[in-house]
């Protein structure tokens, strides 16, 4: 059955008023700690590059070999 209006705005009142109390009990980091896990990201995000540069100039160097 279709909902009236009145009760469609009081089911978004307490939908949001749920997420509101959610976003309360969320732990947001600190300033340094989002400093860290930002080096973090970057440090794997080039070690990953290094890694797949290195595999494909290794690949390339073996292919000229075998191809002669």
């Amino acid at each position: 059955m279709a909902k009236n209006k009145k009760e469609k705005t009081k089911e978004k009142k307490k939908f949001l008023g749920g997420l509101r109390g959610e976003f309360k009990e969320v732990r947001w980091p600190k300033k340094k700690e989002m400093f860290k896990y930002s080096i973090a990201v970057l440090i794997c995000i080039i070690v990953f590059a290094l890694f797949f540069i290195l595999s494909d100039v290794i690949i390339a160097f073996v292919r000229t070999l075998l191809e002669g």
